[in-house]
C-alpha cells in the first residue's frame, strides 16, 4: 500500500491539470484578448455537446463494456442516482436554512444535486492510472476499465441531468417558459393544467383513445421528454449495442476488427472533449467573477452540501453496499463510485440556466466559488478514497 503522502501527491496531479488547462481558458476569455468571449464559448459548447461528448462516451463505452462488465457495473446507474436523489435533499436543506430567492431555488437545488460526471472523472481517472506503484494496478487495464466507468458515469449523469434536474429546475424557477407568457409565482406555475377547458369539451366529442394521446402529448410538453435523448445518450445506446452484439464487436471493436478505422475515428474525436470542455470552465468562470447578488449563506450552503455532506453520504452507501456484497471488491469500481460523490456541479447547469433565462448571474458565482474549492475536495476525498479501497 503506498503512503499517505504519495496518495495525496497522485491525487493532486490530475486537479493541478485542471488548474492549468482552466487558467488557459480563463486567459482566453479576457477582453484583451477575446479568443474565447461569450460567443466564442457558446459556439464551441455546442461543438463539445453535438460532437466531442458523444464521440468520447461512445468511443470509450463500446471499447469497455461487455455482458460480464455490464452485469458488474449495474450497481452504477443506481449509485448517480444516489448522488441526484440525495444532493436534492441537502439542497432542499439549504434553501430551509439559508431562504433565498424563489426564482434561484431552482439553481440551488441543481447545483447540490448534478455533479460534472463528465470531464471530472475522465481527467481524473487516467492521470490516477498513469502513477508508478499506484493502488489499482497495471496503468494500462487501469484506464481501459477506468475510462469505461467513467463513460457509463457520464452517460448516467447526462440521462439524469436532462430529464429529472431540467424538469426539476424548471418547475423551481419562476420560468415563463413552457408555462405562461408572463413570470409567475411557483403556485401559479404548479396550477397550470396539462389540457385546457377548451380542449376538456373536445375530449367529449372523441373517442377513449385520442384522449390518451392528447394527454400523453400534453404532459410531454410539460416535462420536454425530449431532453432524455441528448446526444450523449443516444450514443451511449450506440455504444452498448455496439459493445454488446458479438458481430458488431468483432467488426469494428479491436486491432484486428475490419472496420476498426471507424473506431479509431470516432476516439480521436472524442479525445477533444476534455481540453475543450475544461477550456469552457475557464472562461465561464470569468463572467462569475464579475457576477454579484449571490447570498453569500447559499454559497456556503452549496459548498458545505457537495464537498461534506455528499461525500460522506457516498462513503456510507458504496462501503455499505460492498458490506452487503452488492458490489465487487476491485478498487478500482469502488473508486470511481466514491469520486462520483465529491466532483463541482454540472457546467451544463449553466446551459440550462441560460434555456430559462433566469439565474444565469447567479449560476456563474456558484460556478466560480465551487470549482475554485475543487482543487481541495478532489485531492483530499480522493486521497481517502484510494486509501480507504486499497
Amino acid at each position: 500500500m503506498m503512503k499517505l503522502l504519495d496518495l495525496f501527491i497522485t491525487s493532486s496531479k490530475p486537479v493541478v491539470e485542471i488548474l492549468l488547462i482552466t487558467s488557459v481558458g480563463f486567459y482566453m476569455a479576457l477582453d484583451g484578448v477575446n479568443l474565447l468571449g461569450q460567443d466564442a464559448r457558446k459556439y464551441l459548447n455546442s461543438i463539445v455537446f453535438y460532437v466531442f461528448s458523444p464521440s468520447l462516451i461512445g468511443s470509450r463505452l463500446a471499447d469497455s463494456v461487455t455482458y460480464e462488465s455490464l452485469v458488474k457495473m449495474w450497481f452504477m446507474p443506481v449509485n448517480v442516482l444516489f448522488t441526484f436523489i440525495i444532493g436534492s435533499l441537502l439542497g432542499w436543506i439549504v434553501i430551509v436554512i439559508t431562504k433565498p430567492p424563489s426564482n434561484l431555488r431552482g439553481l440551488i437545488l441543481g447545483c447540490c444535486a448534478a455533479g460534472n460526471l463528465g470531464n471530472m472523472p475522465l481527467i481524473i481517472i487516467p492521470a490516477v492510472c498513469k502513477e508508478k506503484g499506484g493502488p489499482f494496478g497495471d496503468p494500462e487495464s487501469c484506464q481501459k476499465y477506468g475510462m469505461g466507468y467513467a463513460a457509463l458515469s457520464m452517460a448516467m449523469g447526462s440521462v439524469y441531468i436532462w430529464t429529472y434536474v431540467y424538469n426539476l429546475m424548471r418547475v423551481l424557477s419562476n420560468s415563463p417558459i413552457e408555462t405562461q407568457p408572463s413570470i409567475e409565482s411557483n403556485y401559479d406555475s404548479c396550477k397550470v393544467p396539462l389540457i385546457s377547458s377548451k380542449q376538456e369539451e373536445d375530449n367529449h366529442k372523441v373517442g377513449r383513445w385520442e384522449k390518451v394521446k392528447r394527454r400523453w402529448v400534453s404532459l410531454s410538453e410539460k416535462v420536454n421528454l425530449r431532453t432524455i435523448f441528448a446526444p450523449s445518450t443516444i450514443a451511449a445506446i450506440i455504444a452498448l449495442v455496439v459493445g454488446l452484439v458479438t458481430p458488431f464487436r468483432k467488426l469494428i471493436i479491436g486491432n484486428v476488427a475490419p472496420l476498426r478505422v471507424l473506431q479509431d475515428s470516432v476516439t480521436l474525436v472524442g479525445d477533444g472533449a476534455i481540453p475543450a470542455t475544461t477550456l469552457i470552465i475557464g472562461g465561464n468562470l470569468l463572467k462569475g467573477m464579475r457576477s454579484s447578488g449571490m447570498k453569500k449563506s447559499s454559497i456556503i450552503g452549496v459548498l458545505v452540501a457537495r464537498y461534506i455532506f455528499l461525500p460522506i453520504s457516498g462513503v456510507l452507501l458504496v462501503r455499505g453496499a460492498y458490506k452487503l456484497d452488492l458490489i465487487t471488491s476491485e478498487p478500482l469500481y469502488q473508486f470511481v463510485l466514491l469520486i462520483q460523490y465529491v466532483v463541482p456541479p454540472a457546467m451544463s447547469l449553466g446551459t440550462i440556466t441560460q434555456l430559462f433565462g433566469a439565474g444565469e448571474n447567479e449560476c456563474s458565482v456558484i460556478l466560480l466559488w465551487t470549482y475554485a474549492l475543487a482543487s481541495i475536495s478532489l485531492t483530499v476525498w480522493p486521497t481517502f478514497f484510494m486509501w480507504l479501497v486499497a
